[in-house]
């Protein structure tokens, strides 16, 4: 049983940043499938931490998993992966590596941005609203279970594809509903595309760390 996450970083020159951002990858991919997007990001004045989920994907060579789903399983019917031990597992870990944070980057939680792909945006939003963030990013996610009752203030973006074949749309409008519920105001941008990440998500990522600088 994995300790602690694995992950890449990619720091600006000189390693001078005093933000941090982190992305959590999808369902299959790895961290370095969004690590390759960290130069395409021009934030020179964030680190960035590009975690590994725990578990290997049963079908995807070098792929890996923040929990399993059921066979069949198409997001059309209400998650119940709460009971899972893949997902308490993953939840214990990423908590743990994200408070560990400060004393290898020297960046506080609240000077930091996590955000999160397709599964990635649901492990960023179950882990991430109960920390004191400066802010998140939901890419194409969707809620797997509740979010606490009263989160740490701090600034949220949602965006998701009008022709996601995988995370209906309908998924990212309850997410923004249940952020507003519990008293956040989430950026909420739906863009005509499908589940990925194209150039201009990426000036999304770009403006929307910017701005809490």
């Amino acid at each position: 049983m994995a300790t602690t996450l694995n992950a890449l970083s990619y720091d600006p020159p000189g390693g001078s940043g005093d933000w941090l951002l982190v992305a959590l990858h999808g369902w299959g991919a790895n961290a370095a499938d969004l690590f390759g997007l960290a130069g395409y990001l021009n934030l020179p004045g964030f680190k960035m931490r590009f975690p590994d989920a725990p578990f290997p994907h049963p079908q995807v060579p070098g792929g890996r998993m923040w929990y399993g789903f059921p066979y069949t399983y198409d997001f059309r019917s209400p998650p119940n992966f709460q009971d899972q031990a893949d997902l308490q597992e993953s939840r214990r870990l990423l908590r743990t590596w994200m408070e560990s944070l400060e004393a290898s980057t020297g960046i506080p939680l609240n000077r930091t941005v996590m955000a999160g792909f397709s599964q990635g945006g649901a492990m960023t939003l179950d882990v991430g609203t109960d920390l004191p963030l400066a802010g998140q990013i939901i890419l194409s996610g969707y809620l797997h279970g509740a979010l606490p009752p009263s989160p740490p203030p701090r600034s949220v973006m949602i965006v998701h594809g009008k022709h996601d074949p995988v995370v209906p749309v309908e998924l990212a409008h309850q997410t923004q509903s249940r952020l507003q519920e519990i008293g956040l105001a989430p950026k909420y941008i739906e863009i005509s595309m499908g589940h990925e990440i194209p150039p201009e998500v990426i000036g999304q990522i770009v403006g929307f760390c910017e701005d809490l600088g």
